[in-house]
């Protein structure tokens, strides 16, 4: 070729690729793959009512993942969008602002993929979760106030050199809601020798929002007949938000529903996608989830008892319209990891709440005979 200079030559040229990163990244996209096919065929069960009814009720079991809870998709969508974008090097810290399942997922995935991971969580969090992160593989970074978690968790990614994974703002954007083994699609795949194979209602609550985005967006795209009701509980904004049209709306107090309710509407929210919501008081949560536990014969955590209470009213004005159809409902983190609490009877009394009257009122109306 000719060697005199030419314009191409004279172009300013950085050359920033690295096939060893490439290849780390590869190997780590490989792990998480290779998890998902593993465990995204959660089960499907199905609860039966009276044959009458004409109305079945299928429960996505989601604490059949490897790590216990719905969260494990999070945490695989979290890691996998980090991964894509670039955020991830070797060795990098990656920190959550998280007490709860979602660190414990995601203290499993890092573990997986051979990165150190760091829950940054309030002073007094109970021993029980503090195990649980750990034994995941992770370890705790102490805040003395739950509001501080967050901006403690930035702060501590810069200092480390690590990544705030922030699943509140990222965890819609994350999610690919349309394949990769979505929990709509795969959920949707379940379904189709079944009677009603397109639901008339799907059910979720609103912890980060990714969930209910993944399924409204969905049954968009694919122009499903199916209704989302998204299922809220007491000191969350998510439900006052959505009613007013308000994002700014907040609460004064935290949920006591682990896992779902928020004081705040989460960025990861998309209140456009959702049909309805119920407000779920907290007795009738826990009031549900002993009554779905005593059924399955195992325990479920509260926050499948807010969805299961959701579920009842509206299989209760289906009936009342002689609707007949399914219902989808999650069933999102074993019971086990509430025993000092949403199964502890002191517990729950010094909470104030009176289970009596909703198991009463759930054994009325949705009298599960089998599963």
């Amino acid at each position: 070729m000719d060697e005199q200079p030419t314009l191409l030559t004279q172009l300013e040229d950085v050359d920033r690729s690295d096939e060893s990163l490439r290849a780390w990244v590869a190997e780590r996209i490989r792990r998480l793959d290779a998890d998902d096919r593993r465990s995204s065929d959660t089960h499907l069960i199905k609860a039966e009512l009276p044959a009458d009814w004409g109305i079945e009720l299928y429960l996505k079991d989601e604490s059949t993942h490897a790590s216990g809870s719905l969260k494990h998709r999070l945490a695989h969508s979290l890691f996998l969008f980090a991964l894509v974008n670039g955020w991830l090097r070797p060795g990098m810290p990656v920190i959550e602002a998280s007490s709860g399942s979602t660190a414990v997922s995601e203290a499993h995935v890092a573990r997986m993929l051979g990165l150190p991971f760091i829950a940054v969580v309030p002073r007094g969090t109970s021993l029980r979760k503090i195990s649980l992160i750990e034994s995941a593989g992770g370890r705790c970074h102490f805040v003395e106030r739950a509001e501080l978690m967050s901006s403690e968790a930035a702060r501590l990614a810069q200092e480390q050199g690590g990544l705030f994974l922030d699943q509140f703002t990222h965890a819609e954007r994350a999610t690919d809601w349309r394949g990769n083994n979505s929990i709509a699609v795969n959920a949707f795949a379940q379904l189709e020798l079944e009677p009603h194979p397109v639901p008339r209602w799907i059910v979720v609550g609103a912890g980060t929002g990714g969930t209910s985005a993944t399924f409204g967006r969905y049954l968009r795209y694919r122009s499903l007949d199916t209704s989302l009701c998204v299922a809220d509980v007491e000191n969350s904004a998510f439900f006052g938000g959505w009613v007013q049209g308000d994002p700014s709306v907040t609460t004064e107090t935290g949920s006591r529903i682990e896992g779902i309710g928020r004081q705040q509407m989460e960025p990861s929210f998309v209140p456009e996608v959702v049909d309805r919501m119920i407000r779920v008081p907290d007795a009738a949560s826990v009031a549900g989830a002993r009554h779905l536990s005593e059924k399955l014969g195992r325990r479920v955590g509260a926050s499948t008892g807010t969805n299961l209470v959701a579920t009842a009213k509206l299989i209760t004005q289906m009936r009342e319209r002689g609707e007949q159809g399914s219902v989808l409902t999650l069933l999102c983190d074993p019971g086990d990891r509430y025993s000092d609490t949403y199964f502890d009877d002191d517990w729950v009394a010094e909470q104030g709440w009176d289970l009596a009257p909703w198991r009463a009122e759930l054994e009325r109306m949705l009298p599960i005979l089998s599963v």
